[in-house]
């Protein structure tokens, strides 16, 4: 897999792919509960998260001008919204995004660019098969864009993010899998629209062209379902000879759950 921090021989997975079944904030403070876990055990773990429609706001997005305009437009289209505590700018979550963690130990004896680039060259090696080249380098004109943004042919269909707990890292990475990434894109540009209403202001926004946006379905030419992506990227760590060992959250980190969700409740309290 090239990199360093990708030399494991294994680890442990947290399948939450099941839409119905958490919240959105949960998943947040769930990677965050990984990561005090990973400071005591030393191993990776690993995460697969899938939700309903949500729009997930990065803090820079909190201090839009016209926020509360555009975060009724998002909610009348049918998608929950919050603030998440990773960096970044707004992101559309729903059934056809598979969202995947990597929730690496001793984070002070790495560089944060070798987090980002770790998720790149696990993302390359996953899809390498498919006679695509996947580059990572910014879209501006993606939304939530990135230096790591992944792309093939010029088309954004992956973003990451990293968050950082005491000696944990959780590198985050966002996957457009199923249905039209364009679509999802002018969902996110009408937001911008709404929530700035031509004002200038000190950080820059994204200005969005939905066309530079696309999903994995769309760019590679054929049906792919998030499932099949979790099976495939599974049975390629077998393959590789590492162990992947299903382990739930146990009593302790349930412990470390509840108060990680009474921080990402109170971020979120004024939406």
């Amino acid at each position: 897999m090239n990199h360093d921090l990708l030399n494991f021989n294994h680890i442990r997975l947290i399948n939450n792919s099941n839409p119905h079944t958490s919240s959105i904030i949960e998943s947040f403070a769930v990677d965050d509960t990984l990561c005090l876990s990973v400071s005591e055990t030393g191993e990776t773990a690993m995460r697969f998260w899938v939700h309903q429609p949500t729009v997930v706001l990065g803090i820079p997005d909190s201090r839009l001008p016209h926020l509360s305009q555009g975060v009724q437009y998002l909610k009348q289209q049918g998608y929950d919204v919050i603030i998440r505590n990773s960096g970044g700018l707004a992101v559309t979550l729903d059934e056809g995004i598979l969202n995947i963690s990597l929730i690496f130990p001793d984070a002070k004896s790495f560089d944060i660019h070798d987090g980002y680039e770790a998720m790149v060259k696990l993302i390359q090696w996953l899809f390498e098969d498919e006679g695509q080249t996947i580059e990572a380098y910014e879209i501006e004109q993606s939304y939530c864009p990135g230096t790591y943004d992944l792309s093939i042919d010029g088309k954004k269909f992956a973003g990451i993010s990293q968050r950082r707990v005491k000696s944990g890292s959780a590198v985050q990475i966002y996957l457009c899998v199923e249905g039209d990434g364009e679509k999802r894109a002018q969902l996110l540009q009408h937001f911008y629209q709404l929530s700035l209403k031509g004002e200038t202001t000190k950080f820059k926004y994204p200005h969005i062209d939905p066309t530079v946006m696309a999903s994995l379905e769309q760019l590679l030419g054929k049906k792919i379902t998030i499932k099949q992506v979790m099976e495939k990227l599974i049975n390629k760590f077998k393959d590789y000879g590492v162990h992947v060992l299903t382990h739930d959250l146990n009593e302790r980190e349930h412990v470390w759950l509840q108060s990680r969700l009474q921080l990402m409740n109170k971020r979120n309290e004024h939406l």
